[in-house]
């Protein structure tokens, strides 16, 4: 029997990690975004739309086991745009797998949804909302709607509150936050895979030397991070921002007063 897994934002850059690292034998990736998907090859199917359409959602989710989310904006942007896109798209993709009886949704949250707490050692997963940005507020309402459609609907949601996820950590902050692509695949795979969830709020986050984060709840989904940015230490330097005492980094700074406006 084919496992069909839904991938929303599956055009951006984590999406564009997460295809060839969630291929498997028997599973079929539904992309989509609202940028035409580039060369569908076999195991995937390619669909046009966009997260905060729920009609065009309806049929994307139609025999779908499971939804990976990472649609939306990936940084700030003024307060109209986050509430459209990343607020409204994603309860538009929980009702949207609701309507079709999916099982679970794997939610892309962001260390923004909780950026102002102090970045003390080590910092649990069970950090209330204090989010950075209108994009932060974006990312602790997603989480909000997760816990609300597990908990009236019964989805399993797993939500990922995601470090620094690029091919090589950019700067010193990213020592600790670096979430490398292979692990991304793997954290992804574990919150598809494991028994059960519930609900649940975990960090996405590598084997990183200086980590903070807590991977208590990552690991009792089954993660097991093989990566370390120790690796690029010599190259990234160890020159830190007076931001980096808060779990959002520059994001904490006074360069996103403005609101993205």
């Amino acid at each position: 029997m084919t496992e069909r897994v839904l991938v929303t934002g599956a055009a951006g850059r984590i999406g564009g990690y997460l295809r060839a690292r969630l291929a498997r034998p028997g599973r079929t990736l539904r992309l989509l975004d609202v940028v035409p998907v580039d060369g569908a090859g076999e195991g995937e199917e390619a669909v046009t739309a966009s997260v905060t359409d729920l009609d065009a959602l309806a049929p994307a989710c139609a025999g779908v086991d499971a939804v990976v989310h990472l649609g939306g904006y990936a940084g700030e942007e003024a307060w109209d745009d986050v509430l459209a896109v990343n607020v409204h798209g994603t309860y538009a993709v929980f009702e949207a797998a609701r309507r079709a009886g999916v099982g679970r949704v794997v939610f892309a949250s962001s260390n923004h949804a909780v950026g102002f707490h102090p970045a003390t050692d080590p910092v649990g997963e069970d950090l209330p909302p204090r989010p950075d940005t209108f994009y932060g507020v974006g990312k602790a309402t997603g989480e909000a709607l997760g816990s609300l459609y597990h908990d009236r609907y019964g989805l399993d949601v797993v939500c990922l509150r995601i470090g620094t996820c690029s091919d090589t950590p950019p700067n010193a902050r990213a020592l600790a936050t670096w979430l490398s692509p292979d692990d991304c695949g793997r954290l992804v795979e574990a919150a598809l895979t494991c028994r059960a969830p519930g609900f649940r709020v975990v960090w996405g986050v590598s084997a990183n030397t200086r980590r903070r984060w807590s991977l208590a709840g990552a690991h009792e989904l089954g993660y097991r991070p093989r990566d370390d940015a120790e690796a690029y230490a010599a190259e990234v330097g160890d020159r830190t921002s007076d931001t980096d005492s808060y779990v959002g980094g520059e994001f904490c700074g006074p360069a996103f007063d403005a609101g993205g406006s």
